[in-house]
């Protein structure tokens, strides 16, 4: 392969995944902004919009996974040139996640009724209930989100993305000051309640802007916008592995959080301001990981199998170069990353053990990102939910319990075997995509 083809494959990749990752970014920044204003009122209410974050994005993650079926059906249409299968796929996702939605809705108001048995003190389990209550509104409006960020992505369409990402975070930023501490008598102070509402708020206005988007989209031929029980099982068969690898992964930090409030106090707000901040970086993985789906699903539904290779081996180049940077910024500034969340010497001197750990699994976390986008751009689901079976729950979780518990290392136990099971799935995705790859991968529409 030519070394200039490599390059120009890498451009392209980039050239998608900056506004990708950005709009990403914002989205988890809207999240890191909660952080740092609940941060200012005291480690319990950080402590319980992290525990009840916890409980939220683990179960809609889940639905984002189901979601993600969606995401190389567009892409492979996109590339064979046929516009109107792509608006069709676009369609029934939007009915998938009205589904999806009424389903999630009532395993979280399940969880909310749960959340005083997770053993906390009844101080941060108030605070969880709280936030978990309002946040759950925003569940419909974020799947919906994605089904149609698939459809503007997969036709290279970013801009709105941004859009939506600057304004959301715009809205954000001041309906958390004065939902969270009120404004005079025009607005009580909502506490970690008005953290929530003011996400939910701004989660309607992305989808709006979107949707305007992609509105605006008219194909050649126009498409039933009704619900087709055969194309939403199509995506929904396709998205169960991803919302299952997903709900793996995502799941595995979740329990690590609920053991870090087991821990006390100190150790789940470290444990949330940790993972809010590496959350963040992620993004920028995971805008490389969709660019990567993007440009491998319409290198198949051309028909090409060396671009198609081409395109998944630029992908995890890039997921290791901006995740090289994340990691260097981890290990040379770990205090200094911490106080801008947070003004309390007790979490800064907890949290700063756990960004070294960061610091090493960051490139372990690009490259899973990366190998997961990839096989989804190709239709290859199933292993990714295997790969994070066999690293994160048959190596990684016994490994952290016996690090935090056993030998006694506490919360940067838990850490270290989160960081093995992150690596062993990033070697199993890798090699999957250098064999899958070595010959020709059939669309999905045949």
């Amino acid at each position: 392969m030519p070394a200039s083809v490599f390059r120009r494959e890498l451009r392209e990749l980039f050239r998608l995944a900056l506004p990708l990752a950005a709009a990403q970014a914002g989205t988890q920044l809207m999240g890191l902004v909660d952080v740092a204003v609940l941060g200012r009122l005291g480690a319990s209410e950080l402590a319980g919009a992290g525990m009840a974050n916890a409980v939220f994005f683990a179960v809609s993650v889940f639905g984002m996974g189901m979601i993600l079926g969606v995401d190389p059906l567009i892409a492979q249409a996109v590339g064979a040139g046929d516009h109107a299968r792509a608006r069709h796929v676009l369609w029934q996702g939007i009915w998938l996640s009205i589904f999806v939605a009424g389903a999630l809705t009532l395993v979280l108001l399940a969880g909310w009724v749960a959340v005083p048995l997770i053993g906390a003190s009844p101080e941060i389990v108030g605070h969880a209930r709280s936030f978990l209550l309002v946040r759950t509104a925003s569940l419909l409006p974020f799947l919906m989100f994605f089904v149609i960020r698939a459809y503007l992505q997969a036709h290279h369409v970013t801009r709105p993305m941004l859009v939506a990402m600057v304004v959301a975070n715009i809205f954000n930023f001041a309906l958390d000051i004065a939902f969270v501490f009120g404004v005079g008598d025009w607005i009580p102070a909502m506490g970690v309640a008005g953290a929530a509402l003011a996400t939910v708020i701004c989660t309607f206005v992305e989808l709006a802007i979107v949707a305007a988007a992609a509105r605006k989209m008219d194909t050649a031929k126009k498409v039933d916008q009704r619900p087709e029980r055969a194309a939403i099982l199509q995506a929904a068969r396709i998205g169960a592995p991803i919302a299952l690898h997903m709900g793996a992964e995502v799941g595995i930090f979740a329990l690590v959080a609920l053991l870090a409030g087991r821990l006390g106090t100190l150790h789940l707000a470290a444990h949330q301001l940790v993972i809010g901040i590496a959350s963040f970086t992620f993004t920028v993985a995971v805008g490389v990981a969709s660019a990567g789906s993007v440009r491998v699903g319409n290198a198949i539904g051309a028909g090409d199998s060396v671009a198609t290779r081409v395109a998944g081996n630029a992908a995890f180049l890039g997921g290791l170069l901006v995740m090289g940077v994340s990691a260097t910024v981890f290990a040379l500034f770990p205090g200094a990353l911490a106080r801008v969340f947070t003004n309390q010497p007790s979490v800064i001197a907890a949290a700063i053990p756990l960004m070294m750990v960061a610091a090493v699994f960051q490139l372990s976390d690009g490259i899973q990102a990366v190998g997961a986008g990839v096989l989804r751009g190709a239709g290859d689901t199933k292993y990714t939910f295997y790969a994070n079976l066999v690293g994160h729950w048959l190596i990684g979780f016994p490994l952290a319990l016996w690090l935090g518990f056993s030998r006694g290392l506490g919360i940067v136990g838990l850490w270290w075997g989160l960081c093995v099971g992150l690596t062993v799935v990033a070697v199993l995705l890798f090699v999957r995509f250098e064999r899958l790859s070595r010959g020709a991968i059939a669309s999905l529409a045949h």
